[in-house]
């Protein structure tokens, strides 16, 4: 059926670089993902929401193979996978840094870099001696550390040594270096002040714009607001809404959250990505 005269075609939206349809995972009598669906768009930052217990923790370990959905599917790039454990993620190209950094303290940046991939020198020495190619690693990390503009006195200084922006960055730095579809940020602001905060929310914003897409795990809504393309708001197992920052205010997105506001059709023009159409939603009150 064509449409009318003078009316403008509906925006056709990109396939998800990540997507997951009716995802379920039970714990005994918990049902802790209750039919979850999820998008993450080709380069955007994608924020994640919830209250305790609305389940946006087991979606995020779902998605990174940290757990197995009872049920649902998930798909990359448009093809179904089955994302059995988190190496099992890194080898389809999701990358995750998680809130406690995972980092070794006591060793050097570049050998933080490679950790668990660390680079062997060539011949014997390294197929036989199992030596490593440190200076290789020390290069190879050093153009990782200059093309996100992370500027550190020496790759050779422990990790130890470093503030916690700092850490941050060279824990990013990892993800983005091997990271080939998504990077998945949980709570990367926690515990940092505001100059190194707003040094992260820099570094993300330079991630994207290197064309990977990221999603981020947070509870800070400004830092949410300032950084976000869009919002997936994460309520009682399941994806409520999905929103733009600009179309909605914060306490809107809040009220949201919480159950106190729903989105409904209507003419509130915030643009959404489910079953891969647009769709235009208002904000109206709950009941009760």
């Amino acid at each position: 059926m064509s449409t009318q005269k003078g009316t403008p075609p509906p925006p056709v939206l990109p396939t998800p670089v990540l997507r997951a349809r009716g995802l379920v995972k039970r714990y005994g009598q918990v049902t802790a993902l209750d039919g979850a669906d999820f998008d993450l768009l080709p380069g955007e930052v994608l924020a994640v929401i919830g209250d305790n217990g609305a389940g946006k923790s087991s979606l995020i370990k779902a998605l990174t193979g940290a757990l197995q959905p009872d049920e649902g599917t998930i798909e990359l790039d448009g093809r179904p996978v089955r994302l059995r454990s988190p190496l099992d993620a890194r080898r389809h190209g999701i990358e995750t840094v998680y809130q406690d950094l995972a980092v070794a303290a006591s060793l050097d940046i570049a050998s933080n870099m490679f950790l668990g991939r660390e680079l062997r020198r060539p011949g014997p020495l390294g197929s036989v001696l199992r030596m490593l190619d440190r200076r290789r690693m020390r290069e190879e990390s050093a153009a990782h550390m200059a093309e996100l503009r992370i500027g550190l006195r020496s790759l050779t200084q422990p990790v130890e040594s470093l503030s916690g922006g700092q850490r941050q960055g060279v824990a990013v730095a990892r993800a983005v270096a091997w990271a080939r579809h998504v990077v998945v940020m949980d709570e990367p602001t926690a515990a940092l002040g505001v100059k190194e905060s707003a040094q992260v929310l820099d570094l993300i914003r330079r991630v994207r714009d290197r064309g990977l897409p990221v999603v981020l795990i947070s509870h800070n809504m400004p830092h949410v607001f300032e950084i976000a393309d869009r919002i997936h708001i994460q309520r009682l197992g399941r994806r409520v809404a999905q929103v733009r920052p600009g179309d909605h205010t914060m306490a809107e997105v809040v009220a949201i959250m919480t159950g106190a506001l729903e989105l409904t059709g209507g003419d509130g023009g915030t643009v959404v990505a489910d079953e891969g159409a647009a769709e235009a939603v208002g904000v109206r009150p709950g009941p009760g």
